[in-house]
């Protein structure tokens, strides 16, 4: 289809949350191809409906590495039915060009979502894999929370911000996951 445009951070429509999907329809494998193609231009691992200007609850997913094919997956509607465990990496983003940031996620997730042919399929990701984190990244996009949402330290966030011309964290959208604060403080004194 076509590589589109991808919003940058401060763009409103980037905090809008999602409309569930009622059929896929030519208008939403449409929608797929145009995230794969503008995902695949931006080298990009994931990539949700949001950041195309497209509130509708879709994003795509490729974690494969330089040597190995292409292995894209469609998430429509998707939902995590569970989560646990924690960790803290590096993230970044295709609406935050160049700007990376140590985020808090969980270590495992399970995920359930329709595929490219409105086939229901059930997807586990674990050990703080990059598909663990991007699986729940790109979820958050579908309800207007972004990456720098979960920082672990919201200052160092706002002077890489900066650095990037983009706008500080807006504290009221800081997400409060106490379970993951707590598993992350006995990580640290188990290490």
């Amino acid at each position: 289809m076509a590589v589109k445009r991808v919003l940058k951070y401060g763009e409103k429509t980037l905090r809008e949350p999602s409309k569930e999907v009622h059929k896929v329809s030519k208008k939403i494998t449409d929608l797929i191809q145009d995230l794969l193609d503008t995902m695949y231009a931006q080298n990009g691992v994931g990539l949700a409906a949001p950041q195309i200007g497209v509130n509708l609850r879709v994003f795509v997913i490729d974690v494969s590495t330089n040597n190995e094919p292409l292995n894209p997956i469609v998430f429509i509607n998707p939902k995590i039915i569970k989560k646990s465990g924690a960790i803290e990496s590096e993230e970044g983003c295709l609406s935050f060009p160049e700007a990376y940031s140590k985020v808090k996620r969980y270590k495992y997730v399970m995920v359930k979502a329709l595929d490219d042919k409105g086939r229901p399929f059930v997807l586990e990701a674990h050990d703080g894999s990059l598909l663990a984190r991007a699986i729940q990244h790109e979820n958050d996009h579908l309800n207007g929370v972004l990456f720098i949402d979960h920082c672990s330290n919201r200052f160092e966030t706002d002077e890489i911000l900066a650095k990037y011309n983009l706008p500080p964290i807006d504290p009221e959208k800081l997400v409060s996951e106490p379970e993951l604060d707590e598993e992350l403080e006995q990580t640290k004194k188990n290490d």
